[in-house]
């Protein structure tokens, strides 16, 4: 990468910019050569607002938690700083893009936007590009590609930035792994006869294909679900 990478993530008090909902934690990790480094930067702020209590269900952060921690003005020239000249890599991007674009705007006048000083990459766009019509959330995305040794039981800004880097690397880096059974004829291989095999026997059958726009509202529904209330949609099982 000969580009400056950083990968980004958010917590807030809740779903809806316009509703008033604020930041309350930003993670970021800078990526080196397609590593992550252990430059980063993280900060919790206090909203000035009471968090709602399903976004605390998932993030796991309370309003006495913030108290004493700094608004996002008084951080907000560090942040810039830090970010200013990247390539910012954010899972479903224009939510913590609106959320941050918002907390620049409120901070001062003077503050541009995101879009005016980093190139913005969404992994969910290019997670659904990849495998369309599947789970592409970052969970989804993490279980598919094997990563683990996190603690899961709530999200984190900076926590789902060390997630969604290990992702990203993944899913821009080509085929990640093969596996092979013990005589050596590739499983993969194997799939796609058994596949081939169904489509011959069921070729009569109508076949209903969803448009990408429905899928990709079916995807930011279940997202919305998911975030809300911290659980895994039943729709991700199947």
């Amino acid at each position: 990468m000969s580009k400056k990478y950083i990968v980004l993530d958010t917590e807030t008090t809740g779903l809806e910019v316009k509703q008033g909902h604020r930041v309350i934690e930003i993670g970021a990790v800078l990526l080196n050569d397609r590593k992550k480094s252990d430059i980063h930067f993280h900060s919790y702020l206090n909203p000035s607002r009471l968090i709602d209590e399903e976004a605390s269900k998932v993030h796991g952060i309370t309003n006495a938690d913030l108290e004493n921690k700094p608004s996002f003005d008084e951080i907000a020239e560090e942040f810039i700083e830090f970010i200013e000249g990247s390539t910012l890599v954010i899972h479903n991007a224009p939510f913590d893009v609106g959320f941050l674009n918002h907390e620049l705007k409120l901070a001062s006048t003077s503050f541009p936007m995101l879009e005016d000083i980093c190139e913005i990459e969404d992994s969910l766009s290019l997670a659904r590009d990849k495998y369309p019509g599947q789970r592409n959330s970052l969970d989804a995305l993490a279980v598919r590609y094997d990563i683990s040794g996190y603690d899961r039981t709530f999200h984190g800004a900076l926590l789902d930035a060390n997630i969604l880097a290990d992702v990203y690397m993944r899913l821009t880096g080509g085929q990640s792994k093969f596996e092979f059974n013990s005589n050596g004829v590739s499983n993969v291989i194997n799939a796609k006869k058994v596949k081939k095999n169904n489509i011959e026997e069921f070729s009569d059958l109508v076949s209903i294909t969803s448009s990408k726009s429905d899928l990709d509202a079916h995807e930011k529904r279940l997202l919305d679900i998911e975030k809300n209330n911290n659980i895994q949609t039943i729709w991700r099982k199947f």
